[in-house]
C-alpha cells in the first residue's frame, strides 16, 4: 500500500455548503478508518474551515482518486481544487 496525500481546497465563500455536507462526509470517510492515517480541515486566517487534507492508504493513485470522487464534499461541488500525490512518511507519528 502507498500513502496518498489529498489536498482539497474549498471554493470561496462555501462554508455553508461544507457544513450542509459535513455529516455525510464524516460518515463516508469514517468508513475508511483502517486506511486513513490522518484527516482534517484546513483553516483560513479567521480559523474557519476552508479545505481538507487527508492521508489515505491505497493500492494505486486510481484507487485514491476513486475514494476522493465518492466523498460527499466532492459530489456536492465543494472543492475548487483537489490535488492527490503519493507520500512517503519519513518522520513523525506515521513513520
Amino acid at each position: 500500500m502507498t500513502v496518498f496525500a489529498l489536498f482539497c481546497r474549498d471554493k470561496p465563500d462555501s462554508l455553508a455548503l461544507r457544513m450542509a455536507n459535513r455529516e455525510a462526509h464524516l460518515a463516508y470517510v469514517g468508513g475508511f478508518r483502517d486506511r486513513l492515517r490522518l484527516a482534517g480541515p484546513m483553516l483560513d486566517e479567521a480559523g474557519n474551515m476552508a479545505g481538507s487534507i487527508l492521508f489515505f492508504e491505497a493500492e494505486s493513485l486510481a484507487e485514491a482518486e476513486a475514494f476522493s470522487l465518492e466523498d460527499p464534499y466532492r459530489k456536492a461541488g465543494l472543492f475548487e481544487r483537489v490535488d492527490i500525490t503519493a507520500f512517503r512518511p519519513t518522520l513523525g507519528a506515521f513513520a
